[in-house]
């Protein structure tokens, strides 16, 4: 049965009375500044009452912000906070473009701001989004849920949501059939079995009746008509038999419970009738009465009375208490014979379960409060919201696995974005436009040269977001760039897409990829400074028999010439050839003297003494922190430890940056020089990246020709390694302005400065 609501109450003028209608909202839900919600509401009516009638963008008749009005009452009666009836009654109006999420933040602070926000990324999911175009709608259901578990990161949003659909469904029945069916599916396939998953019992039958009146109207019509034509025998009826319980209770001397009728509402009905292929009058609990008392005893006590008083219906009890739903839903269910030898459904629960039962996740919200920061939310907490929302996605649609569900699908290493025509399509979170194209198709993907972002322009290495509409700009013809299978670069993040890259360059003609890759390889060794090297031997270290293999799998995309570099570290780093050794980089500057697990590597000071600290005894991996003492070198201590603590308060100056060594390592100085067309900010900017990377700085000189604007920037920096040096070099020349990168030999880094200017 769909719930009856009260109206608004209205001035003579036929305005909404706000006083009244604050007053009968704080009946359901305690306002701490019930001025601040009153003022929200009187800014979202003066912002509808202004607003041009061509800019108001309604999905459903009828005024926005009673709309707002009308959600607030949903979530009161869900006993949810002050924030959450705030944001519900401004929420239209900023999705209307009438007030801006900047003007809510600074008047109604962050917290409404941001709930409002999450409610307008769900907004994105609308449905169906787009024509099949042979996609599967079935897939398309089960991304649109994936994608909304991946946005809500606040329980309060989904809420919302729910309450602004079920007033859309409420409003809809003026919009043509159409729009009615299109809203009512959305509510029947998205947000009714949420608000089940979440427990919100009240809701879910209401949407669930209202979307099924749309969906199936004669269906819907017929068991609405056969109810009806019961209605007075049955009021009678159940009026006879909670008489009948109470008297009984009394008489048991349990005086403290609760007993009425309950109505089965029509979808239920409707679905019991088709799951067990039965006509309606053999659906028994269309009788149903609920009892509800203080301790779960109680609840065994009254089933016992129940029993002794009427015979139990074989096969119609189920002990939800012992036995609670997915969604945690407790009650006993019991089906007995009452009077005049009529089937009876019975439900007992406590006082507790039934708030449970009808608020869901509410009820926690209401006994518990809540904490809106996430990082302060407790992993556990988190991990039991994600697996709620996990089974909801599995009752509405099979989707696998349920372990491998929540590894792969919820947890938040997968993104959902839309193409242009609506279609969702999922990524690893680290996927970039070029892995969008690929993922869409082989041929957009190789034709790819640009990419917009809800409409704007994004560099290719944009990571992409949850809810984003991805745009993909493409050539008439033409192929990939051999710059995206650079790892160092940032392009393609995902195998796929790599694969396909790859695949394209090797059916290309072996003499252009031959030529390519020599390229590549020349390029790269006159950019690090390397020569003289042994290629024949450097080819067949990464498994190619001659150097014109290696280069035709360098022009294939088939070897990295990252891969080429560690190889050629990894060769003349074995050989006693010394010369050849320091062709490649200069002479060490420092080693660890250590290789064990426990190596503690001092930042910035370079090699010290290091010590335990006996009063907490750190252990690798443990977040740790050193004191410099008087004569013995550095003591470690856990970064948590009293002392370290008190140290820092004590003695700040004397701590300094520790951090667990994995392994030995051989750094070399390296000087490198930087050509750019001078910009403001250019050294902050390659600081930072060599900040990032974290790689040690020895020294910097810029020079900058005012005449030309080219500016030069020569760097000291320790490396491990030509692949390293080869990667650090790939990141730089990404930089804005910069137009080459090189390493400089027979640089003494004493001579060289430091400086800045450019």
């Amino acid at each position: 049965m769909v719930k009856v609501r009260e109206d608004q109450p209205l001035t003579d003028s036929g305005t909404v009375d706000l006083q009244k209608w604050l007053s009968r909202l704080q009946e359901d839900v305690r306002l701490p500044e019930p001025a601040r919600l009153r003022e929200a509401c009187e800014l979202a009516q003066t912002l509808e009452l202004d607003a041009p009638r061509s800019h108001r963008v309604w999905l459903t008749p009828g005024s926005s912000f009673r709309m707002g009005l009308e959600m607030a009452d949903i979530l009161g009666e869900l006993k949810l906070d002050q924030s959450t009836l705030e944001a519900a009654v401004l929420y239209r109006a900023v999705r209307e473009g009438l007030l801006t999420l900047e003007a809510v933040g600074k008047r109604f602070g962050n917290e409404v701001a941001n709930l409002i926000d999450g409610v307008l990324q769900m907004a994105a999911i609308s449905y169906p989004l787009a024509p099949n175009h042979g996609m599967g709608q079935h897939n398309q259901q089960e991304n649109l849920r994936k994608m909304l578990v991946n946005m809500v990161g606040d329980v309060r949003v989904a809420l919302i949501k729910i309450a602004e659909r079920t007033c859309a469904l409420r409003q809809v029945k003026d919009a043509p059939r159409e729009k009615c069916q299109q809203v009512a599916r959305e509510v029947a396939d998205i947000y009714a079995p949420l608000a089940h998953r979440l427990g919100i019992g009240q809701l879910k039958w209401e949407l669930e009746d209202l979307s099924f009146r749309y969906l199936h109207e004669e269906e819907y019509k017929t068991i609405a008509k056969l109810l009806a034509e019961k209605r007075l025998d049955r009021d009678r009826y159940i009026h006879d038999v909670v008489e009948t319980l109470k008297g009984l209770m009394e008489a048991q001397n349990i005086h403290h419970y609760d007993v009425d009728g309950r109505a089965k509402h029509i979808y239920s009905i409707w679905r019991k009738m088709k799951r067990k292929r039965i006509d309606f009058s053999q659906v028994h609990d269309v009788r149903a009465v609920r009892i509800l008392v203080p301790e779960v005893t109680d609840c065994y006590t009254v089933l016992g009375i129940v029993h002794s008083r009427w015979h139990h219906v074989s096969n119609e009890f189920d002990d939800y208490i012992a036995n609670p739903k997915k969604n945690g839903y407790q009650s006993l269910h019991t089906a007995v014979m009452g009077p005049e030898n009529k089937v009876l459904e019975i439900q007992i629960r406590t006082f507790a379960m039934h708030d449970e039962a009808e608020l869901g996740v509410c009820a926690h919200w209401r006994y518990k409060g809540h904490d809106t920061n996430a990082k302060s939310r407790s992993y556990e907490e988190k991990i039991a919201w994600l697996r709620q929302v996990l089974e909801w996605q599995d009752e509405v649609g099979g989707f696998g696995d349920l372990r491998e569900g929540l590894s792969s699908d919820v947890a938040p290493d997968r993104i959902y974005v839309f193409t242009p025509d609506g279609h969702v399509i999922d990524l690893p979170r680290i996927a970039t436009p070029i892995d969008f194209a690929y993922r869409v198709h082989t041929e957009i993907g190789h034709r790819c040269r640009g990419a917009k972002i809800n409409g704007r322009i994004v560099p290719l290495t944009y990571k992409l977001k949850t809810g984003q509409q991805v745009e993909i700009l493409t050539a008439t013809k033409g192929g990939p760039s051999r710059d995206w299978l650079n790892p160092s670069l940032g392009y393609v993040r995902t195998s796929r897409a790599r694969a396909k890259i790859q695949a394209w360059f090797k059916y290309q003609a072996r003499d252009q990829n031959l030529e390519e890759g020599r390229v590549l390889f020349d390029r790269e060794m006159r950019r690090l400074d390397v020569d003289g090297l042994d290629l024949p031997k450097l080819a067949k270290a990464v498994n190619y028999q001659t150097p014109d293999d290696m280069y035709a799998a360098l022009g294939a995309g088939d070897l990295r010439i990252g891969q080429v570099l560690h190889q050629a570290q990894q060769l003349f780093g074995e050989t006693d050839d010394q010369e050849q050794l320091d062709r490649l980089l200069a002479k060490p500057k420092r080693q660890s003297s250590k290789a064990t697990k426990s190596d503690i590597t001092v930042l910035g000071v370079g090699n010290l003494k290091t010590s335990m600290a006996n009063c907490c005894r750190p252990v690798p991996g443990e977040p740790i922190v050193g004191f410099i003492t008087q004569g013995r070198g550095v003591t470690v201590h856990r970064q948590d430890c009293s002392n370290i603590l008190q140290l820092r308060l004590d003695e700040p100056q004397r701590i300094i940056e520790v951090e667990w060594g994995e392994r030995a390592e051989t750094r070399y100085p390296v000087t490198i020089e930087i050509q750019a067309w001078d910009r403001s900010g250019l050294l902050r900017d390659v600081t930072g990246l060599l900040g990032n990377e974290k790689v040690n700085v020895l020294a910097v000189n810029t020079l900058t020709d005012t005449d030309e604007g080219i500016a030069r920037l020569r760097i000291t920096l320790e490396v491990d390694g030509l692949e390293a040096l080869g990667r650090l070099f790939s990141r730089i020349q990404q930089l804005p302005n910069v137009t080459e990168v090189r390493r400089l030999r027979d640089t003494d880094p004493d001579k060289t400065t430091r400086g800045g200017g450019a």
